[in-house]
């Protein structure tokens, strides 16, 4: 008898090492069949697709139209996209990152108090599963599901590379970068689930969290760079006139002279940490640009790369950045030696595995005390 319960302990999820992984994969598929059986989610899936596509040909056509209103490019201005797939790369990524934040808390929030809610949660605990299990494989099924969403998005990203512009490392970078938030996303989802008691709440609260990186951190900045005044050793800095772009090699803009002189400035660096949170930075960050800090003139970036050069900007504070300070001519273009992303990335993974970790807690059994009016069975 007691072989036989060691056995179904191994096979079905108990404490053996070689049967908590095939406990998580019985979860993680329970959970995608249920899925796939809702029309719903290809529905969705479908509309993603479109959409996509839609932003995908309406960048192009605004690339269009301005190269025909514009002509060339004056001579003091360095373009740096040489075609159209530049610019599609960068708002189709923007795109699918926003949308990605809308959709993993849908896919996720309610993944354990919705089985609670039905009447379900309380059969699966009373296997052989652990908490862990049912936690890891809620979490694995809401990401493989809105991984979905990103793969379908994919070939337009792809049409950066075939338009010019980018590169494939550019492409795998940013599909790895968006994975990572989406894992992020929907453990937050998966932790509060099994904390909430309710779906509707868990939802919001979820939603709530998402916006709090993706907003929060920008108004926290702000509102804490203003307390973080100070001062810094500087002298005048004389800018030079711009002048054509010529052969060899570049100037800087603008000479320091002068004594060194206390001057005000915002120490940046000291709340830096909470732009770095922000998902839009995260992703931003970690793409490989190209080294510009040998250039001459006006060079023309995109959106999500001047994300990245402000957010390092703020990191360096005013010693790395402020013209002049201790007397030194400092780069418009800070370069990528000196990335953000993985602070954020780090933080963001400490979050989500604090909310996973109490969502363990509360899935133990023998619960030792229930909210007024939770279902059990």
């Amino acid at each position: 008898m007691s072989h036989t319960t060691e056995n179904r302990q191994h096979t079905v999820g108990g404490t053996g090492a070689g049967g908590y992984v095939p406990g998580v994969r019985d979860v993680v598929v329970l959970e995608l069949k249920q899925r796939l059986r809702s029309r719903g989610w290809y529905i969705m899936l479908a509309i993603w697709f479109v959409l996509t596509g839609l932003v995908t040909w309406l960048t192009w056509a605004s690339w269009n139209a301005s190269q025909t209103a514009q002509g060339e490019f004056p001579a003091y201005v360095q373009p740096s996209q040489s075609g159209p797939g530049s610019m599609i790369f960068e708002v189709v990524l923007a795109f699918v990152l926003l949308f990605a934040l809308l959709v993993a808390p849908a896919l996720s929030a309610n993944a354990v108090n919705g089985d609670r809610a039905g009447g379900t949660l309380a059969i699966v605990q009373v296997t052989l599963l652990q908490p862990g299990q049912i936690l890891w494989g809620k979490f694995f099924a809401a990401w493989a599901a809105a991984l979905a969403f990103l793969v379908a998005s994919t070939p337009f990203l792809v049409i950066g590379v075939a338009l010019g512009g980018m590169t494939p490392g550019h492409v795998l970078v940013a599909l790895l970068m968006l994975a990572l938030e989406v894992g992020v996303v929907c453990a937050i989802g998966v932790g509060i689930s099994a904390l909430a008691g309710r779906p509707l709440f868990s939802i919001v609260v979820t939603y709530l969290a998402v916006a709090g990186l993706a907003v929060g951190t920008l108004i926290a900045f702000g509102l804490g760079t203003g307390l973080t005044q100070g001062t810094i050793m500087a002298n005048q800095a004389q800018y030079r006139a711009y002048e054509p772009l010529v052969n060899g090699p570049a100037e800087p803009e603008y000479t320091c002279s002068g004594p060194l002189q206390e001057q005000s400035a915002m120490r940046t660096e000291r709340v830096a940490w909470l732009l770095a949170m922000n998902p839009y930075v995260v992703v931003a960050d970690a793409i490989p640009y190209p080294d510009r800090t040998g250039q001459q003139g006006f060079t023309s970036v995109g959106a999500i790369e001047n994300i990245s050069q402000g957010a390092r900007y703020a990191m360096a504070g005013p010693e790395g950045t402020y013209p002049c300070a201790n007397g030194e001519v400092k780069p418009r273009y800070l370069a990528q030696s000196t990335p953000l992303w993985p602070l954020g990335l780090g933080l963001q993974l400490m979050l989500a595995a604090l909310l996973m970790w109490l969502g363990w807690r509360s899935l133990r059994t023998p619960a030792h005390r229930l909210a007024r009016g939770t279902r059990i069975a």
